[in-house]
């Protein structure tokens, strides 16, 4: 496989977004979503994130292959310092390093942004990503039980932290 560059997301890759997000949200329970946001709502979410906090994207030759984002923890001021992440990879893209990549990059990004704490949900089971969560320095701090209804069945969700 070739290298692939990392770069600020724009809402012109609203389509692309959409396209790695969709089978995300409709196969599987890793996004509590139940309706898979379209290439506009992808573009305005790119813009509102990439301000507040960063939104990238791993690219090669022209083609998004995954991309993680930054976004708000909480709405209450002392949470500011505090953001949710998120990384997404086409399934041909997988164990190729991308999510590290994107995540290394993320948190200079919101470290530079005087963003001190970090914050992933994980829908479970889903041991690929606790290891890379894992792998990124993050540390399990509690599981929400039975939390999600989608699919079928309950579902828990984990969070993972680390200080940046």
């Amino acid at each position: 496989m070739a290298a692939f560059a990392i770069r600020d997301g724009h809402p012109r890759d609203g389509a692309a977004i959409a396209a790695i997000y969709a089978p995300y949200v409709e196969q599987t329970w890793v996004s509590f979503e139940t309706e898979a946001p379209d290439a506009a709502e992808m573009g305005r979410r790119i813009a509102e994130y990439g301000q507040s906090h960063a939104w990238l994207i791993a690219e090669r030759d022209g083609e998004i292959l995954g991309y993680a984002y930054g976004s708000p923890h909480r709405t209450r001021a002392a949470y500011a310092t505090s953001a949710d992440i998120a990384v997404y990879v086409t399934s041909d893209a997988q164990r190729l390093g991308l999510g590290r990549a994107l995540y290394t990059a993320l948190f200079d990004r919101l470290r530079a942004k005087s963003i001190h704490a970090v914050f992933a949900g994980i829908a479970l089971p889903n041991p690929a990503s606790i290891a890379l969560h894992e792998a990124m320095g993050m540390v399990p701090v509690g599981i929400y039980r039975e939390v999600g209804w989608k699919l079928g069945d309950w579902r828990d969700v984990g969070w993972w932290q680390r200080l940046l």
